[in-house]
Order: C-alpha cells, then structure tokens, then sequence
C-alpha cells in the first residue's frame, strides 16, 4: 500500500459500504422472516396434490432456505468489511502517530511517489542520528507491510467467499476478515504438509494435519483451498502413500491407531470442498473422476476409485460429483466383471496391497463400499444412481429373464447390486468376514427411497416420495419377495429396509386394502406418487422383516404412529369431507384397524419365526428394539400429520394439523413401549400359541386407543362404540394376515403355524 494512500485515506466510501451492508441485512432479515414465516410454513401446510407435492414444495422450501442463506452471506461480507475498516484506520493513526513522534525527534517524513523518506532536519539533528532515522524508517514501513497484509487479505478472503458459489449464495460464517484469512492460510499450510513424500511426514506433520482437518473440516474456503492446493492427484497421492506402511515405518507405528480419525477428517473436508462452485474445484472434480481408473503412483497397484472412495465414507459430498463418480466407477465395475458375470480381481485385496481404508471394518479394496458410504448420505445421487442401467439386454452379459423364455434381462444398478454381484471377499482387523460392502449397500438404499440421509429420522422438511423413489421401492419389494434370502442371510441389512419400509407404510396399507369399491386412496391418502405394490410381495416383505428385531420394530412402531394420526385423520370434523374415506365411521374404524392389524399380524408371523425356529432368537431383542425406537418417533410425531413421516400424507389445509393427532400416536406407541417388556415374559416359553395371542391383543389395544382418544377428543356421539369397531378390524386383519401367510413358500417361514 503506497504511504500517501494510507496517510490520507478518507474512510468515508468504506464507513457508507459497511453502513450499506448493515442496512442490507436488517433488510434481508425481514424477507428471511418473511420467507420462512410465510412462504415456507404455508408450502409445508398446503394441500399438495400430485407433481406439486414433490417439485413446488421442495423449490418453495429450497428458495425459502436462501433468503437464509443471503443473510448469512451478506452477514459474513459485513464482518469483513467492517473489521478491515477498522484495522486500517487503526493502521492509519499508528501511522500518524509515529510520524508526529518523529517530528519531535527533529525527523522528516518526505513522500516520494508510492513510497516515502525519512531524514533529520536540516537546522536541528535527531538525538540518535542514523539511529532514529533508520527506526522511523523501519516502523512506517511496517505499518505498510500490515495494512497491505490487511487490504490484500480482506480481497483474498472477499473473493474466496463470493466464488463459493456459481448462482444463489454461501452458508459460510465468518465473523471478521481474520477467521476467513487464517482459513485460507491454514489450508495453505496442511496442504503443503499433504504433499511431502510418505517417508518425510513426521508425527508432528501428521498431528498437524489431523487436528487442522478436523478444526476446518466444515470451513467452505478452508476445505475449498486445501483441495485445490492439493489437487486430485496429490490427494490420491497423499492417501494412497500414508497408507503404505513400509513408506514410514516410524509413523505407522507411532500414530497407527490415529490413522482413521484422520481419514474421517480429511473425508468431511474434501465433502465440503466438492460443495464449492469455484473453476478450481470444478477441474478438480472434473479430474478426479478421470483418475478413478487409473493407477496411482509408481510403485502401487491401486487405483484411483480404490484410494478415493475410502475419502468419501463421511460427510455430505456434492451430487453432480457423486452421479459422475459413480456412473465412471460402473463402467470400471463393468470392465473388471465381464459386465457382473464374475466377482472382479481388481477389487480383490491381495496379501502385499495397501490397507486403504482404517476404520477396521474392510481393506478398502472394493470401492463401492465406500462409494455407498458416501451415497447413504445424498439421498439424490443415491435414487439417481440405483436407477441407472447396469447392463442393458443387448450387452453382452449372462443375466436372463425368470418368464422361461430365458431371454436376456435388462438390469439396473439396484438389481445387479442388490440380487446379482458376487462381492469380493473382505475381512475386519479382527480376522472375521466384513459386512461392510452389503450394509453400506443397505444404507445407501435407505437414502434413496426415503429421501433423506440413513440413520436419520424423517422431518416436516422431508419432501413426499417423487417418481424415482416410489419406482426404486417397487423393486426393493419385489426382489425380497422373490428372494427373502436377500435379507434373511444378510440381516444386518434389514434394519435400513425396515426403515424404509415405514416410510411407505401409506403405500403398504393401500396394498394390503384390496379395496374394490375403490376407496382406498382416500381411505390411505398420499402426497406424492406412490409406490404400485403387489399384495403378495408386502406379505413376503413383511414376513421377512418380522424375522429381524430392528426391522420388526421400525415397521410395528411407524404403523402404531400411522394409525393413530390416520384415525384421527378421519374421525376429525375439520378434515374437509372430501378428503375423507366416503363411508360410515364403522366401516372406516373397521377398515383401517384391519389393514393395520394385517400388518401387524404378518409382522408376527416373521417375529414366531425368528424366535420359535432354527434361528431361536431371543424375544427380548425384539423387546429391546422397540424401545430405541422410542425416541426417535417420539420426536418424528411432532410433524404431526406431515408427508415425511409418512402418516397422513398431507396436512390438509393445516386444518387437522392439530395436536390431536400428535396425542393420539403418542398414546398408541406409550402402549407398545410397555407392551413389549410383558412380550419377553409371554414369550419365554419359546411357543407359537403365546406369541400370536400376544401380538394379537397388542395390536387390538393399538386400534382400541386410537380410536377412543380420537373420538373423546372430537367428541364424537359414537366414542363409546368405536372400541368394538376396532376389535372387530383387528380380528379380521389377524386373520387375514394367518391366511396369506400359510400359502408362502417354505424359504420363508417353517412350519410355525399361528395360535
């Protein structure tokens, strides 16, 4: 910065533009308010019908969420501005300051163009002579070098945050220019680090970058520079090196147990890079994806899918990035397969290649395993990725259709996945064979069709069922129906099935009405497109399910929800007639509590045979289930009636969106809760007649509360006859469950016969 600048700096455009600023965010604050006051409560509490249930309230809830993000944004330009304001107007009074001591050192300050000279006066010298002079000198031209540091820091960090993002705007929070300048700094710093040879990183190289990826992990500038100073190559480079033991034996030894906490670190933070719009990540995404294929490094037999997959099991990486990753790593899967005829030898760990991945539970040679990982949490990427083809039927390939004819078949990323691929070979560090591939598999699945991250919960927020899901749930069915084994020999698959499967318990009490009258839609209301399910295929799925403690209590715990908010749905005078099932409130008791109770009982089924036959599972595991399932519903009926949950399917208007049918579902799951620690002492006996019985009075409990609270709550003229209505459903439902199950095949249950 040139003297004079800094000398007689009017303040005045800067003090008007953080003025301006400060304006501009009590502005932009009232239209946040407004936004999500007014624009987003309404879409979430709109009556919603078809497309729009999926395309307009997901775009209003996304353009609600910039005007948040606007604040944000704007509020981080503010802080910065203002805090460079103020540093280089304190810059200018040291100046100032120092200039007036000078003077009464007898020394001149001369400008001299950009720059400036300090001399003694002619008539009087300065009391140290050189001494003073060369002081002065070096003190004005370190307040230069700091205000430069200052003005050209505050660009960097000003620019680094506007380019974050090609349209709309950043979420990134700065609270003054410094936070945003260190972040580019430190970035700069790791990744040199990040670039040393193996064999040249020591432990303090490897604390430094350890604790600095997880300070800034979920920085966007920070995680944006580091990537790109690292570049794709250099990354792949990084972890593919550090992975080789021999490169740093004193390290590996060392630091050997911190290897997958830095993993995970440097995993959330190329995530968050990959969400930056900047030319420079965009070429970096670009190149990674044409790395994948291609070996790493001089002396490794990795490739580039190997290294990086293992960098995306954690953290929320962009979409686009992921469907171009994984659309190139098919057509590696495909090349290395003979297009799924064989399990690939690529993949395949051998005894001297690298352990990529540290967290103990497989080598990391298959990338798909972390590949899934990543997906489970981009519910997006992860439909959009299931639903593309694998092989079509003019490829050449192996995969015939089941009409006789065995002709070709056509298969998409799901089936060859989920029914077909023959999964390499995998152990954890404790010599036993790795789930990781399959249940990772499981949880991207889970993503996929419920819309939102796996291991989570639906919200209010959680857009209904789009075309894409619904389709992806049709196959999800089908294959299991035709082929429990799917589940059954990969249980821990079933949880993320499970939830998924309470998600759609709408669609499954349409599939199980066989409603001729037609009625059933509006009896089942959903927002959204629906998932088309055979009646036949719900039942093997649910048989299966029942076999599995957490899959068993997802889908009794989301139907014990459902059924108290659909009850009330009906049974509330606020719910516009023509959204109502058009028959009496008998028949509509009677009508839900046996498709419920269908449910309910078929899950039983599932339950006996787990408990009663070879598998002789403990009933207090189911037991046990139940109850951490608890809180998380317990949270989720605070949607009330909201299409995430799955329960209503709609608000209706926000004129049944009342706390009713939050109690209602409360009191139905309290009843559960409690029940199932008396299931564990009925079931000891290890006998199919308790555990029938026991489920059966549960479930006419369930629709005997429901109903009751419904109708004293409306107050209703017929509340003291609704219990028998909903015994007699029950009873129905429970034998409608005993009779479809008993023409299943033997693969799915034994010879358990229901009490």
């Amino acid at each position: 910065m040139d003297f004079e600048a800094l000398h007689s700096a009017n303040f005045k455009l800067l003090d008007d533009t953080v003025g301006d600023w400060t304006s501009m965010l009590s502005k932009l604050e009232a239209l946040k308010k407004d936004a999500n006051d007014g624009l987003h409560k309404k879409a979430l509490t709109a009556d919603w019908a078809g497309d729009n249930a999926v395309i307009s309230r997901e775009f209003v809830g996304k353009t609600a969420g910039e005007f948040g993000d606007a604040v944000t944004q704007a509020t981080s330009i503010r802080n910065i501005m203002q805090d460079t304001r103020d540093e280089l107007k304190a810059q200018q009074r040291l100046l100032k300051d120092a200039i007036e001591r000078g003077r009464g050192k007898n020394l001149t300050v001369t400008v001299n163009g950009g720059g400036f000279t300090v001399s003694e006066n002619p008539d009087k010298k300065a009391p140290g002579g050189q001494t003073d002079v060369d002081g002065l000198a070096k003190e004005l031209q370190g307040i230069l070098n700091t205000a430069t540091e200052i003005d050209n820091s505050a660009s960097t960090a000003l620019k680094a945050l506007v380019d974050l993002t090609d349209h709309g705007f950043s979420d990134a929070t700065y609270k003054d220019r410094d936070s945003a300048v260190n972040a580019v700094k430190e970035a700069e710093k790791l990744a040199a680090l990040a670039k040393k040879k193996p064999r040249d990183l020591t432990t303090a190289d490897f604390d430094a970058l350890n604790s600095g990826l997880k300070q800034y992990a979920n920085d966007p500038i920070f995680a944006e520079h580091f990537a790109t100073q690292l570049g794709p190559k250099g990354t792949l480079d990084f972890w593919s090196g550090i992975s080789q033991s021999y490169e740093h034996p004193e390290l590996n030894h060392d630091r050997h147990k911190q290897f997958g906490e830095l993993q995970k670190n440097l995993s959330l933070t190329l995530a968050t890079a990959t969400q930056a719009d900047t030319p420079d990540m965009s070429r970096w995404k670009y190149d990674m994806v044409n790395l994948g294929d291609q070996t790493v490094g001089k002396n490794n037999v990795s490739q580039g899918f190997q290294v990086m997959s293992n960098l995306m099991r954690w953290g929320n990486y962009d979409d686009q990035f992921l469907k171009d990753y994984g659309t190139k790593l098919i057509d590696a899967e495909k090349k290395y397969t003979r297009n799924g005829q064989h399990v690939s030898m690529m993949w395949q760990r051998m005894g001297m290649d690298p352990n990529l991945n540290h967290t103990g539970t497989d080598s990391g040679n298959d990338p798909l395993t972390g590949f899934l990982a990543a997906l489970s949490n981009s519910p997006d990427a992860a439909t959009d990725f299931f639903n593309a083809d694998f092989v079509t039927k003019d490829e050449d390939h192996e995969f015939k259709e089941e009409d006789g004819k065995k002709e070709k078949r056509a298969l998409t990323n799901f089936d060859y996945l989920f029914e077909e691929r023959d999964w390499p070979q995998e152990i954890t560090d404790k010599g036993k064979d790795s789930t990781e591939g399959r249940n990772n598999l499981a949880m991207a699945l889970e993503a996929a069709a419920t819309g939102h991250p796996a291991g989570q919960m639906p919200t209010e927020e959680t857009p209904p069922h789009n075309k894409d899901q619904a389709e992806l749930m049709q196959r999800i069915v089908a294959s299991v129906s035709d082929d429990p084994g799917r589940l059954t020999k990969h249980s821990y698959m079933s949880d993320s099935i499970g939830q998924i499967t309470s998600e759609y318990l709408p669609d499954i009490n349409r599939s199980v009405s066989d409603d001729s009258r037609g009625d059933t839609n509006k009896l089942f209301p959903i927002a959204g497109t629906p998932a088309d399910l055979a009646h036949s295929d719900v039942t093997r799925l649910l048989v299966t399910l029942g076999q599995d403690p957490k899959a068993n209590a997802a889908v009794e715990v989301g139907q014990a929800a459902y059924l108290g908010s659909l009850i009330d749905h009906h049974l509330n005078p606020n719910t516009p007639a023509d959204m109502k099932y058009p028959h009496p409130p008998q028949d509509t008791i009677e009508e839900i509590t046996r498709r419920s109770s269908e449910i309910g009982g078929t899950l039983a089924i599932g339950r006996q045979e787990a408990i009663v036959g070879p598998a002789a599972k403990e009933a207090k595991d189911f037991a046990d289930s139940v109850a951490q399932q608890k809180n998380a519903w317990s949270g989720a009926i605070g949607t009330g009636v909201g299409v995430g949950v799955s329960f209503v399917a709609t608000p209706v208007g926000g004129a049944v969106a009342s706390g009713v049918a939050g109690t209602v579902s409360s009191m139905v799951l309290e009843h559960i809760f409690q029940q199932s620690e008396t299931d564990v002492a009925k079931s000891a006996a290890k006998e199919s007649g308790p555990l029938w019985e026991a489920s059966k009075q549960k479930n006419v409990d369930m629709g005997q509360i429901a109903a009751q609270e419904a109708a004293k709550a409306h107050h209703l003229p017929y509340h003291d006859q609704v219990a028998r209505w909903a015994l007699t459903g029950t009873s129905n439902g429970f034998s409608d469950a005993s009779a479809n199950t008993s023409r299943m095949a033997d693969d799915l249950v034994s010879d358990i016969q229901p009490g």
